[in-house]
């Protein structure tokens, strides 16, 4: 269905589902070490996609050079990234970490800039500056009491550093689709990849290999693994590929937004003058980028 590979529904599917992952990842914190979980949630979904790419006929066969590509992007962007950010939500509060994580709306096209040349225009870095103030203003509550905290900075720096390793995760991902790497099989593999690497993370850090067997547990791993990654991912990569890691990167933009959108709904969340005008900046600047974006491609096809 070519509507729903389109670049407003890609966007909609990945910002939709990861905003609802916010919820299910609460349970995944507290009996299982943050690694192990990781490690849960990107094995099953490997084998629930490895599944469906040989039952729908996708080769899930790839040279030696292609797997050390694809094992990258996986370790990167389903492994290192994520224990980075379970481990730091452990030190810091959800808003902080998704302000955090909002900075990938930076780090995308600096690192495109400097791996591919990609342009980055003026346009492109205020509505970046925007849409991180805008996911600020979200938080000001949770941003004012971390303050208190004393082990504020850890959570910050593991925060910064996830998002820079996913930044490294999605150049591997443009770059694998470029030398022809089929989205689904190579996310397949690097799911794999990624489950590895964080039972590496486990093993180093000497945590013990356990499983919490309550239903709110295994159902958000198999949530996390089927939506989150599967689906979500599935669409993010498509987006990755179709207008570049600078407009994807957007999503971390849009994310926070569902994910209090939902909480109003499921937890009560109240808003306040602040957090809507924080929405609407967040949203403008999502506005200004798909503008930008539309005016880079036209130039360049003009080119």
């Amino acid at each position: 269905m070519p509507a729903l590979r389109s670049p407003v529904s890609l966007f909609l599917i990945a910002t939709a589902v990861w905003g609802s992952t916010w919820l299910a990842i609460k349970f995944q914190l507290g009996v299982v070490a943050p690694a192990i979980s990781v490690a849960y949630r990107f094995a099953l979904a490997a084998v629930l996609l490895g599944a469906w790419c040989t039952a729908t006929g996708r080769s899930l066969r790839f040279s030696a050079r292609a797997h050390a590509f694809i094992a990258l992007q996986g370790v990167l962007l389903f492994g290192f990234n994520y224990v980075a950010v379970y481990e730091a939500e452990r030190y810091a509060t959800s808003g902080l970490v998704a302000v955090l994580f909002s900075t990938i709306v930076f780090m995308n096209p600096i690192g495109a800039r400097l791996v591919f040349g990609t342009r980055m225009t003026a346009a492109m870095l205020g509505a970046a500056a925007l849409g991180v103030f805008g996911v600020a203003l979200l938080f000001v509550p949770e941003l004012l009491q971390a303050r208190h905290g004393g082990d504020v900075t850890l959570g910050i720096v593991l925060g910064l550093g996830g998002t820079l390793v996913a930044t490294g995760g999605n150049l591997a991902a443009v770059r694998n689709q470029r030398a022809g790497i089929p989205v689904m099989s190579g996310a397949a593999w690097g799911m794999a990849w990624g489950a590895a690497a964080a039972g590496l993370v486990a093993l180093v850090q000497g945590v013990p290999w356990t499983f919490d067997p309550r239903p709110a547990y295994v159902l958000s791993v198999t949530y996390l693994a089927v939506f989150g990654s599967i689906v979500a991912f599935g669409a993010y990569l498509t987006l990755l590929g179709s207008v570049g890691p600078g407009p994807a990167a957007y999503v971390g933009i849009a994310t926070p937004i569902v994910a209090l959108l939902l909480s109003t709904l499921l937890e009560g969340y109240r808003w306040t003058l602040v957090a809507a005008i924080g929405v609407a900046i967040a949203v403008f600047a999502n506005w200004l980028a798909l503008k930008a974006s539309r005016h880079a491609t036209q130039a360049a096809a003009l080119a």
